[in-house]
């Protein structure tokens, strides 16, 4: 059996391919081993996982893959590593970035160029197997460019700034009731700012009628592609794909700014878990 998931802060992913391969599916909460210990992971799997799956259990000879978020180091590898072994004795075990998980799903066996474009932004060339190349996206503060928190972030300035739109920025006070003390509270002294700055994507996304709207995202956008695809020596010879809520909800605008870069985009989607699973089953 293959036991493949695609493992968030907030929420995983699963999919089961039994013997007969069939697919099961199930959802958990999330997990991240920058913020969790293998001990964690493990409860997860035997309060949640298994009940989903009663179809495993100990003795079942299992090869998994784990693509989630702060699975990039070592250390970090192991402690999800761990949960699993301790769990499924007999299993092989595979763990990866969330961003080998996105190249996969979306351009399968193909080389080309990735990117997750969700609360955060991140991007590689990928040779149709694995990450060659990754131009580091530096986070919110200082990078994250085409991110929703990036997205988010510009908005807010311009609204800060009084360079918004009149009716605009009243439907946005109407909307939220939030001033400068509160906004700058929330993003200097509060816990999770960059997805405080995403969370004002929705409003954003709602409001694309609006010209001015279209033009800071589509700005955004420009921005992602200077800073992060068009550095992929490769950029106007392989096709671009996409991750994530941001890429799947502005679709049209990220297309519009791509055929502007020279950048030909192929498949865009909002979640990689389907992708992985037909990866793994023509793998």
């Amino acid at each position: 059996m293959i036991l493949i998931a695609d493992g968030g802060s907030t929420k995983t992913d699963w999919r089961l391919i039994d013997d007969s391969k069939q697919i099961h599916q199930c959802a958990t909460q999330g997990f991240n081993p920058y913020f969790g210990t293998s001990e964690d992971l493990s409860s997860i799997i035997k309060k949640e996982l298994l009940l989903e799956f009663p179809i495993i259990n100990n003795q079942s000879t299992l090869t998994i893959y784990f693509y989630g978020a702060g699975c990039g180091a070592v250390s970090k590898k192991q402690i999800v590593s761990s949960a699993f072994s301790d769990e499924f004795p007999k299993s092989i075990i595979e763990i990866n970035t969330d961003l080998l998980g996105a190249a996969r799903a979306t351009c399968g066996h193909t080389a080309g160029i990735a990117a997750i474009l969700g609360t955060g932004a991140n991007t590689c060339y990928y040779d149709g197997n694995n990450i060659v190349e990754n131009i580091a996206s530096l986070g919110y503060v200082l990078g994250d460019e085409g991110s929703g928190a990036h997205i988010g972030k510009t908005f807010i300035k311009a609204y800060l700034n009084k360079e918004l739109p009149k009716d605009l920025s009243e439907r946005f006070f109407e909307r939220f009731k939030l001033g400068k003390d509160e906004i700058l509270n929330a993003v200097y002294k509060q816990p999770n700012p960059n997805r405080f700055l995403a969370s004002f994507s929705k409003f954003i996304y709602q409001n694309l009628k609006e010209q001015y709207i279209i033009d800071l995202v589509a700005e955004c956008f420009n921005q992602f592609f200077d800073k992060h695809i068009c550095k992929y020596k490769q950029h106007n010879q392989v096709k671009l794909s996409c991750v994530g809520s941001v890429a799947f909800y502005y679709s049209n605008i990220l297309r519009a700014v791509a055929a502007n870069k020279g950048v030909n985009i192929d498949t865009i989607i909002e979640t990689p878990i389907a992708g992985l699973t037909l990866y793994h089953l023509e793998s």
